[in-house]
């Protein structure tokens, strides 16, 4: 699938996967996107945890009870680290959500489907509770979970906005 394509058909899928694994060899194609991501001032602030024992799922799915977190065969935790690359700014958030993308899309061009849960993972405790199972060290930030895998049943991106009501030529209106 080309890029414009896998674009087109990323959506957030929320259902269950089928009972099928992520091979190791798209795993890692869709870890080295999330990688190669762009990074401010290039201080590489996210990590990645790849999550396929189906203990640690379990324990997962027991922090983010969603269908979608229960049957996923693969769970990529992704970390910041809050890095100063100058005069005190870091850009946790931003290299964060560029990972994010690349990983989503890579994952899509790859035929999985996938979820940004940044909205579940850092309610209430939950990013603790994770960062616990995970063995994660004290200086990173669970940020979000990304489930991967073969979804049940396709689904579509959702309509967006017209292009006119979204993007201005020159000047705002």
């Amino acid at each position: 699938m080309d890029f414009f394509e896998a674009i087109e058909k990323r959506y957030s899928f929320r259902g269950e996967y089928k009972a099928q694994a992520v091979s190791e060899k798209d795993m890692r194609k869709i870890l080295d996107a999330g990688i190669r991501a762009p990074s401010g001032c290039n201080g590489q602030t996210t990590s990645f945890i790849a999550v396929t024992d189906k203990d640690l799922l379990k324990k997962i799915a027991g922090v983010i009870d969603k269908p979608c977190v229960k049957t996923a065969p693969l769970i990529i935790a992704v970390l910041t680290e809050k890095v100063e690359v100058f005069e005190g700014t870091s850009f946790e958030i931003e290299d964060y959500g560029a990972a994010v993308e690349n990983i989503l899309l890579a994952a899509t061009a790859l035929g999985y489907a996938s979820l940004w849960l940044d909205g579940y993972t850092r309610s209430g405790t939950n990013s603790r509770l994770l960062a616990e199972i995970l063995g994660v060290p004290a200086r990173f930030t669970v940020r979000t979970i990304l489930p991967v895998g073969v979804p049940k049943e396709e689904g579509s991106q959702r309509e967006r906005k017209a292009f006119a009501e979204r993007v201005y030529l020159e000047r705002y209106k």
